[in-house]
């Protein structure tokens, strides 16, 4: 996707406590948070503000899956490609 946006990625690791604050600190500002927030969450960055547009599903993977490709076909995805090309 960052690749296909032209965008940087930064992915954070749970099992790095210093990345751990960080992605908190995400995620109670910007995303779905709770004590025990659901993984993955994604936000884009663009002109300094921060939008939050997905959060995993706790329903298993496969959900997540096809919520991503939901996500790969909404026209806010294809819109944020058209502005790539």
């Amino acid at each position: 996707m960052a690749k296909e946006l032209g965008v940087e990625l930064r992915v954070l690791d749970i099992d790095d406590p210093e990345q751990v604050k960080v992605a908190d600190g995400l995620v109670k500002r910007y995303g779905d948070w709770a004590d025990d927030y659901l993984i993955p969450q994604v936000f884009f960055e663009e002109d300094g503000k921060v939008q939050h547009v997905f959060t995993g599903f706790s329903e298993g993977v496969e959900v997540t899956r096809a919520r991503w490709n939901d996500f790969f076909a909404s026209e806010f995805y294809r819109g944020k490609l058209k502005k790539q090309a």
